[in-house]
């Protein structure tokens, strides 16, 4: 079973960077997508970003393009999202979630089968 971590979220004021961890359990797939979605007050869930691994390609929303970056910690375990130049349109709750063996398309939930519980991010203008 394949257990998510979020961590890192918090209060930020606009123009500056944040990074959101994600930690796995469990996570032994040969490939997999690491994806990050967000959840602002009232609106739905929307993708932000992901990574296939070991290929590592990325993929990115058009509002986080050149401003936000995903990343793999050194430990096998460990998987970033670098958010910087801030705005308080990013305010949301931010998950993690995995898709074993790049199961369907990178944007959609529905691909995603394990997710972690979110962290907060507010950003202040």
């Amino acid at each position: 079973q394949v257990q998510l971590v979020e961590s890192g979220g918090g209060l930020v004021q606009a123009g500056t960077s944040m990074r959101l961890s994600c930690t796995a359990s469990g996570r032994t797939f040969s490939s997999y997508r690491m994806g990050w979605f967000r959840q602002a007050p009232g609106q739905e869930r929307e993708f932000v970003a992901a990574f296939n691994w070991p290929a590592f390609s990325t993929y990115y929303a058009d509002s986080v393009k050149g401003r936000f970056a995903v990343s793999r910690g050194d430990a096998t375990n460990t998987d970033f999202l670098q958010m910087n130049s801030l705005k308080p349109e990013d305010t949301a709750i931010y998950y993690c979630a995995c898709a074993p063996y790049y199961a369907g398309i990178y944007d959609q939930e529905e691909a995603y089968a394990y997710w972690g519980q979110g962290t907060q991010v507010t950003v202040s203008s």
